[in-house]
């Protein structure tokens, strides 16, 4: 078990690809701390996970809150050390639909401070405990949309691509600790997250992926834990796109 031992945080990890993810880590050892702003879902998870023999806490979180930030971190160092951290939380669902010229400030403020905010508010939380024990892992869940420039997505993929500039950043300020930083981008998945994707989005996947199938987030979650692990302790700063071949990066 790769992870026995290992504690790993997972933000926005209440349903979705945040749950796959923890569920993966956890039947591979690892404890598995569930944040979510969403506490039903959070407990909801951490029920599910243990019920399947996963070593599962909650802690919330609201990711554009530093005071929120530095409450999760301090209820998870204090059970044991920080091993890794899964920047998950983002807004995606029906953020959609504007070009640049119809967004409101207010519409781009409130994807920025949670896609790319957020990330950065958690990371910058977590890093010292990783500094401390020059060791550990942040993988940082970005977009394939910011790559192809979807339309009437300015602030997501804004967001998004920020993301992946923050991953090289920091897997540059860090990566003298032993500490490794990378993105995984999806593509368009099957999970709670596309409720509200338009449809026209789904046909332009369908459309265009070199590989004939929709996106599970069982597609992800071995990449993630690749990036975990020791096999990946000499990637860093790195943006590994996994969308079925739509995007070729």
């Amino acid at each position: 078990m790769p992870f026995h031992g290992k504690t790993i945080v997972i933000t926005g990890s209440g349903r979705g690809l945040g749950l796959a993810i923890a569920r993966r880590v956890g039947r591979d050892g690892a404890r598995v701390w569930i944040t979510d702003i969403r506490a039903d879902w959070g407990q909801a998870a951490v029920e599910s996970l243990v019920a399947d023999g996963i070593d599962a806490r909650f802690a919330p979180l609201d990711v554009r809150s530093a005071e929120s930030v530095d409450a999760m971190v301090a209820t998870v160092t204090a059970d044991g050390p920080i091993y890794g951290l899964i920047n998950n939380a983002a807004l995606a669902d029906g953020v959609g639909g504007r070009a640049i010229h119809e967004l409101t400030v207010e519409e781009w403020d409130r994807v920025l401070d949670v896609n790319l905010r957020g990330t950065f508010l958690v990371s910058r939380a977590v890093a010292p405990h990783l500094i401390g024990q020059r060791a550990g892992r942040i993988v940082t869940i970005g977009s394939d949309a910011a790559l192809y420039g979807s339309a009437k997505l300015c602030h997501y993929i804004s967001s998004k691509g920020g993301v992946s500039a923050l991953t090289r950043g920091m897997a540059r300020d860090l990566g003298e600790y032993g500490i490794t930083v990378n993105t995984v981008s999806p593509g368009l998945t099957e999970s709670e997250s596309a409720e509200k994707v338009p449809e026209h989005r789904h046909e332009l996947y369908r459309r265009n992926r070199a590989l004939d199938r929709p996106q599970q987030p069982a597609d992800l979650v071995g990449a993630v834990a690749f990036l975990l692990g020791d096999e990946a302790s000499y990637i860093t700063g790195q943006q590994l796109v996994i969308d079925g071949g739509f995007v070729f990066h």
